[in-house]
């Protein structure tokens, strides 16, 4: 049986024939956000993002705050993956029972890290080491491929240790440093969950595991994880704003009390000037009386008040009042009495 050939078609353009047909987009790089996510973790999510927005903006400014956090979500994390993935006491454990278990020292580790200063920032070092070696590890994904999953793992370990031991040394910019990033971070995986599934979630588990011959990212991916940097630097620029104008707040407190207190100062020595130059006022056992010249002594004023009482009763007689309209007494229970005592013209003087 011949073959039957097909006539040549001559054109006067050949370059048609070479130019390739573009190729179709990759299915897996169109973005389409989630139609019906799940109830729970999109109200996990939504959590976390309100979370990374305290973090990023007001880490150091809620420090306490942030502290508890960061242990309750940390120590609860670990445990619940402990109980839940490995076996406790020969028996598998349920997700209720891990979740109960975990929570609970998470509450501990939180409390932990809110009440001793020293192990809330050496666990925010550990976290800001952890979030670099993370962002490092993902846009690193072009140019290097680990050769075993140690060298994640230790490069990892060593970042959270460096960042530790940075954070203990120097507590505030570090802490600035950290917070912002980690809150940035959790917004980023928030925006993944929703976009793509957190399609860098899973991307950061591969690279940690060493797996060859990965699947290039996405635009999007990439836009993401450039985002990250982005957002902490604005939360360390938005931190260091608001401690500025709380230093600056706190001077403008501590300079008025100075100035009260200075004021007070003067005048108090303007009144202990006064008394001490005022010929007419004298201090006795914290009341004030008024002094006698010598020339004005009257005999009377030696005498006990109680004797004087007795006298007047007996003048006046029993059923009289203590006082005469026109006999005066001024008598002081802490210091005396130094005010004169005058009879009316016609009582009898002793």
């Amino acid at each position: 049986m011949e073959e039957t050939l097909l006539p040549l078609a001559m054109t006067s353009d050949p370059r048609s024939f070479n130019q390739q047909v573009p190729e179709p987009p990759d299915p897996r790089c169109i973005l389409e956000p989630q139609d019906n996510p799940e109830l729970a973790p999109a109200l996990v999510c939504a959590l976390c993002c309100c979370f990374g927005i305290i973090y990023c903006c007001f880490g150091y400014r809620c420090f306490k705050a942030v502290m508890f956090l960061s242990g309750l979500l940390s120590g609860a994390l670990v445990i619940f993956l402990l109980c839940h993935k490995e076996r406790v006491l020969e028996t598998q454990l349920s997700l209720e029972v891990s979740a109960g278990i975990a929570l609970g020292i998470g509450l501990l580790c939180g409390l932990v890290t809110m009440l001793v200063r020293s192990v809330g920032l050496f666990l925010t070092g550990l976290l800001l080491g952890l979030t670099l070696g993370a962002g490092a590890l993902l846009g690193t994904e072009p140019i290097y491929q680990p050769p075993s999953a140690w060298v994640p793992a230790g490069g990892l370990v060593g970042l959270a240790l460096l960042g530790a031991l940075l954070t203990l040394r120097w507590p505030r910019p570090f802490t600035v440093l950290g917070t912002a990033l980690l809150g940035a971070a959790v917004l980023v995986a928030c925006a993944d969950y929703f976009l793509e599934g957190l399609a860098l979630g899973s991307r950061l588990g591969q690279r940690l595991q060493a797996l060859p011959a990965l699947p290039p990212l996405c635009w999007y991916s990439w836009v993401l994880l450039g985002t990250w940097p982005a957002l902490g630097v604005l939360g360390a620029l938005a931190q260091w704003k608001l401690m500025d104008e709380e230093h600056g707040g706190h001077a403008n407190v501590v300079l008025s009390h100075q100035r009260r207190h200075l004021q007070l100062l003067r005048i108090r020595q303007q009144e202990a000037k006064w008394h001490r130059t005022s010929p007419g006022v004298g201090l006795c056992e914290g009341s004030y009386q008024r002094q006698l010249s010598p020339n004005t002594w009257n005999p009377a004023d030696g005498l006990a008040p109680s004797y004087l009482q007795s006298l007047r009763e007996h003048q006046l007689g029993p059923g009289s009042q203590a006082t005469a309209p026109h006999t005066l007494l001024d008598l002081d229970s802490d210091c005396g009495s130094t005010v004169p005592l005058t009879t009316p013209s016609g009582s009898t003087q002793t």
